[in-house]
């Protein structure tokens, strides 16, 4: 299970946005400099058309924490299917199991929910499932099970105040998918038409 494991705060910087909640707080205080002792300079290039599409495929690819391949598969797939290919690959990457946990609010971020899933604190269907990027189907269920019911960590993200999406439903630490989300439910701060573009060239 191959994942990003280097500094986080310096992919918020290089995307100029809050990519993780922990950033949100330095990036409003700092700006968006992009990292690295030239950062200053890099704000003056004008960016390409090219530049543009690319920075927004990697900045949804760093929200939902998938490494290249794995993202050009969810775009092939979602290309393959009926409707906006755009929504639909967004519609994959919501779907994804360590997203739905962190939707669910089982864990403050998804890097959280990706480590409850893959050590095994999950159930789906009420069965054990530790693969992030399993795709969970609407009417299945996601639960929290042994010994991470009495986490504290767990606890305190299941009393924080986050509103759940309303294609979602939990009652204590059983969540229930209860269909895929439209456009305006899925995440709001990526421009898919242009990941579409990149990927189009």
């Amino acid at each position: 299970m191959a994942r990003y494991t280097g500094p986080k705060r310096r992919l918020s910087r290089r995307e100029k946005v809050a990519l993780f909640a922990k950033d949100t707080e330095f990036i409003e205080r700092k700006g968006a400099v992009p990292p690295g002792q030239h950062g200053n300079a890099r704000l003056r290039r004008k960016v390409s058309e090219y530049g543009i599409q690319l920075r927004e495929k990697q900045k949804a690819r760093r929200i939902f924490g998938v490494l290249e391949k794995q993202f050009a598969n969810y775009y092939k797939a979602a290309s393959r299917s009926r409707g906006n290919t755009g929504s639909r690959l967004l519609e994959l990457l919501e779907m994804r199991l360590d997203n739905v946990v962190y939707r669910l609010s089982f864990s403050p971020s998804r890097a959280g929910a990706r480590q409850l899933v893959s050590h095994n604190h999950i159930l789906v269907n009420g069965k054990k499932m530790n693969i992030p990027s399993f795709q969970v189907k609407p009417g299945s269920t996601v639960a929290i099970w042994g010994k991470m019911l009495d986490n504290t960590q767990v606890r305190k993200s299941l009393e924080s105040q986050s509103t759940l999406p309303s294609w979602l439903e939990r009652k204590a630490t059983v969540g229930k998918v209860l269909r895929a989300p439209s456009r305006d439910e899925m995440e709001q701060g990526i421009a898919e038409q242009l990941i579409v573009e990149y990927y189009s060239r």
